[in-house]
């Protein structure tokens, strides 16, 4: 929940050579996605029924080759081959521009992803086409959505601004998850996973089939359980998934709920660089004095959190022209985080009346224990209607969702309460966001080869709130995204686009209560190459982000491991993506991908001993210059297949300061993914044993920091070789 809860509720590029593998420079080809599972899934889908109707759910959000924007798609046999508890970011690790981390340092916990150096509270993220960042912080908590990948169709990465979609802007990219389709017979699956770290993840689905011809009823329940990497980071995780389909010849109607519960020891405050060289894995959470002077850790340091989804789709196929796609959703969440305060001011909290004053009168300072709550309500709808004949595929969509918080605080124990109660509320504050947005797009194809795109949204946010930290908020913003592009086919195989695409983003809470009030504004120009023929697939892209007002990382973290933001007025980011799927033969396939990029702060000002000096052009803070990763995949003999899968992320500034002494070192890791499946006649279907070994190298390093000023850095190691090993039974 992090950010969730504050108060209230509240580089330069480097070469492989530095990296200590001087191997390095032959052996990388460059980056893409994880290995590439050949299997064939039991979910069968009778396509000619829908009409790929499923894919309808997400159609208004989605790209095609047809549309001048750079995307990755990742089906579900991609997810599958390292699906073994994990979190999403750590299966879309190997995309184009992608840097991920974990608190825990093992992939399972709190997770995050970075898209061209863009966090998490800029990537828009939606299921089946309905919002899932959270409105306030515009974050996403995987750990909320635990084995979600279990549950997943495909996923498609749109980079940059992208398409229109619903919720939060895009300002570095947009990610779309599409939910199983209905499978047409009956099926099931138990898969079980252990590994480092006391790691493990049980999974059980099932499908009816479709019942009558029309019926389908499915469903899931995980439990992932892991003691982390860093000390006492643990997570114990449970979700479930169950969707209920009708289906005929034109509609498709889903109804959906799932959720999590989450329960994860806190890791999110990091180490110093001493304590990093001492002992990589120590963590500092719940930390403090007993009265015999001994350092204890509070066992309840954690973050808890439960969150459950409902959704309800219909899909009509009017015409062979035409079909639209209605949706209805609600979601509940509900938790807080606990932490033990050691000789924290006992006036800042209501209801705690120490028996003792200091020499001066005032009141002493006392050990607590607090727990921050988040209760809150999120609800609304999105439509979409597609019409394509002749030249014309036109998409006309939008939304209207509403958030309503309720934040508090509660102290549950403290050393001098005295005759106070406890479990008073010594803040309680609310706030709500409404947000609606309408959009047209449209592909013409204006001559054979040259086709326009056009998008154009509105966009309306009203956020209000009444924190003592925010204080009386009531704003509304109103804005105007309009994107353009052509694409050209210069023949079969080769294909050039072009686009102009505008984003604009209303502040989040968290800058309300930093004093930064600003919407800002993303002007993002693209230009791109894709390649296609049997044996080879190569996507070049170009591109040029020019930010106004941008609110960029200061490389500082709140007291919830939340990061800290200031405005850098004028900025950009300008780059180049090269990803390919290269075919040697019927055994070998290589997937490389890189991304060069200079990420700027123009003019940028910042307090140097005591004096606010403008220091000119500095890197943006957590955006690497060079990333590059890929898979290369062996199938050996039939139904096995071995994937050597490297990624390689330049050094990066953890300020906009060009401090060299606060940087993260380049990292350079390698993962092996086995998989072999076992095709039996009696009992099951198949037998899928899986293996992955993380960072088989052993190699110590760093994936995120923070820094505080005045020298005080804090570093976020990962975990050394580790491995999970799962074994799924299909039914």
């Amino acid at each position: 929940m992090k950010t969730l809860f504050k108060k209230q509720c509240s580089a330069k590029e480097i070469l492989p050579e530095k990296l200590g593998f001087r191997y390095a420079k032959s052996t990388l080809a460059l980056a893409i996605f994880s290995s590439v599972s050949l299997f064939a899934q039991d979910q069968t889908v009778d396509t000619t029924k829908t009409t790929n109707l499923d894919e309808v759910l997400v159609a208004a959000v989605r790209v095609t080759a047809q549309t001048p924007v750079t995307f990755s798609n990742v089906s579900k046999k991609e997810l599958q081959s390292r699906n073994l508890g994990q979190d999403i970011p750590s299966l879309l690790n190997y995309l184009p521009s992608v840097v991920t981390t974990t608190d825990a340092g093992n992939g399972i916990g709190y997770s995050s992803i970075r898209v061209r150096g863009a966090d998490a509270t800029r990537v828009n993220v939606t299921v089946n086409g309905i919002p899932y960042n959270d409105s306030e912080s515009q974050g996403t908590f995987w750990v909320n959505m635990p084995d979600f990948a279990s549950s997943l169709e495909n996923i498609q990465l749109q980079r940059g601004v992208g398409t229109s979609t619903n919720g939060a802007a895009a300002f570095g990219a947009s990610l779309n998850l599409l939910t199983d389709a209905y499978a047409n017979k009956a099926n099931a699956e138990i898969s079980n996973s252990f590994g480092s770290f006391n790691s493990r993840k049980h999974t059980v689905k099932f499908s009816t089939g479709l019942m009558n011809d029309h019926f389908e009823l499915a469903g899931r329940l995980s439990n992932i359980k892991s003691d982390g990497y860093i000390d006492r980071a643990f997570s114990d995780m449970k979700s479930y998934f169950l969707q209920g389909t009708y289906i005929n010849k034109n509609t498709l109607i889903k109804a959906l709920v799932f959720g999590g519960d989450q329960k994860t020891y806190q890791a999110w405050n990091g180490i110093d660089k001493e304590m990093l060289d001492k002992d990589r894995r120590f963590n500092p959470s719940g930390m403090f004095t007993d009265a015999d002077g001994n350092t204890r850790f509070y066992d309840n340091e954690t973050d808890n959190y439960k969150q459950d989804h409902y959704q309800l789709h219909w899909s009509e196929k009017w015409s062979e022209n035409w079909n639209t796609n209605l949706a209805f959703h609600y979601t509940k969440g509900e938790g807080f985080y606990e932490n033990y305060k050691e000789n924290d001011t006992a006036s800042d909290y209501l209801g705690i009346n120490p028996t003792e004053l200091d020499e001066d009168g005032n009141l002493t300072l006392t050990d607590l224990i607090r727990q921050k709550w988040l209760v809150n309500d999120f609800y609304g709808a999105t439509f979409s209607s597609t019409y394509k004949k002749d030249k014309w595929n036109v998409i006309v969509g939008g939304g209207w969702n509403k958030y309503e918080g309720d934040h508090f605080g509660k102290v549950i124990w403290a050393r001098n309460a005295g005759d106070s109660e406890l479990g008073d509320k010594y803040y309680d504050d609310a706030s709500t966001k409404t947000d609606l947005n309408v959009f047209a797009k449209a592909n013409y194809q204006i001559l054979d080869k040259l086709s326009l795109f056009g998008d154009l949204q509105y966009r309306t946010v009203n956020y209000k709130a009444n924190g003592e930290d925010t204080g009386l908020v009531d704003d509304t913003f109103e804005f105007f995204n309009p994107k353009a592009g052509l694409t050209f086919t210069v023949n079969d195989k080769n294909s050039i686009y072009f686009s102009y695409a505008v984003a604009n983003r209303e502040p989040r809470r968290d800058d309300y209560e930093n004093g930064s009030f600003k919407s800002e504004r993303l002007n993002d120009f693209e230009l791109g190459w894709r390649y296609a023929s049997p044996k080879v697939k190569l996507n070049v892209n170009g591109f040029y982000m020019r930010y106004k007002d941008q609110l960029v990382l200061t490389g500082a973290l709140n007291d919830v491991g939340a990061p800290v933001y200031t405005n850098s007025g004028d900025s950009y980011r300008l780059g180049l993506e090269i990803d390919a799927t290269v075919s040697v033969n019927d055994k070998v396939l290589f997937r490389p991908n890189l991304a060069l990029s200079t990420n700027k702060n123009i003019d940028f000002y910042s307090e140097v001993d005591g004096e606010l000096k403008n220091l000119g052009d500095t890197d943006i803070a957590f955006s690497p210059n060079f990333i590059a990763s890929n898979a290369f995949t062996y199938l050996p003999f039939q139904n096995f297949q071995v994937s050597l899968l490297t990624k390689l992320v330049g050094e990066q500034y953890m300020s906009n300061v060009d401090d060299k002494a606060a940087r993260l070192e380049s990292y350079f890791v390698n993962d092996i993914n086995l998989v072999y499946e076992i095709k039996t006649k009696s009992i099951f279907k198949s037998i899928i044993l899986t293996g992955l070994v993380n960072n088989v190298f052993d190699y110590e390093y760093v994936s995120n920091g923070a820094d505080y000023g005045g020298g005080y850095l804090v570093y976020f190691p990962q975990a050394g070789i580790n491995f999970l090993a799962g074994l799924t039974l299909k039914f």
